[in-house]
């Protein structure tokens, strides 16, 4: 046995080839394969959904680092300006009336992934994380175009406001209590995306567009 193996075999509760075997490894794949899974299991800890567009991969990363576009094709953020703070901005989320949201956009081009860093009422610590990929999707489906997956972790702050002291009025409804239709909402503003990146792409226009207001430096 290799010194790895000999590690390995240590680790409780792991599943390999090595330790469980070919037909038990499948009936345990089997066991995990349901036709019908309740909604927490699904959508309880993480929110994650993916789409196929139209739009080559560079110019679909572009359009998503730049954070004013999420006035485009999000359903409810508005009317980001610049805060003073370098690369912070501040907007309204219309979900609720007078809520403020605060986001930072951090990309990487070489792996083209944009993480929009969000939170409502306050700017100093940003816990609401969007986590975005694109991928080139002739590496995945062999195709022209683009793949998009789209994650959102349960942070605790979901489930409790650490600033309550912060909202408009004390009757405003708290952001987690829409956690179990995120995956909905995400999906349409996902087609939103997908719709406005097609349609540009597919008429020769420029994807991007101008912020309204000047970006923050």
């Amino acid at each position: 046995m290799s010194e790895e193996s000999s590690t390995l075999a240590d680790i409780p509760g792991l599943v390999r080839i090595e330790n469980a075997g070919k037909e038990e490894l499948t009936a345990h794949c089997m066991e995990l394969t349901h036709a019908v899974y309740p909604h927490h299991q699904v959508y309880g800890q993480y929110c994650t959904i993916h789409e196929y567009v139209d739009c080559p991969p560079e110019q679909a990363y572009d359009y998503l680092r730049q954070g004013h576009h999420l006035e485009e094709w999000t359903c409810s953020l508005r009317d980001f300006a610049p805060t003073g703070t370098p690369g912070l901005w501040v907007g309204h989320d219309r979900l609720e009336d007078d809520t403020r949201i605060y986001c930072k956009v951090l990309a990487n081009p070489e792996a083209m992934t944009v993480d929009y860093h969000c939170s409502w009422d306050q700017g100093e610590k940003l816990w609401m994380i969007y986590l975005m990929r694109v991928v080139p999707a002739p590496l995945v489906l062999d195709k022209p175009g683009s793949v998009i997956t789209w994650t959102n972790c349960r942070h605790p702050y979901y489930d409790d406001n650490p600033r309550p002291d912060l909202a408009p009025r004390p009757d405003r409804p708290w952001v987690g209590d829409y956690w179990d239709l995120f995956y909905a909402g995400h999906t349409v503003e996902m087609r939103n995306l997908k719709a406005i990146l097609e349609h540009r792409h597919r008429n020769g226009l420029p994807v991007g567009s101008a912020p309204a207001r000047a970006v923050a430096r």
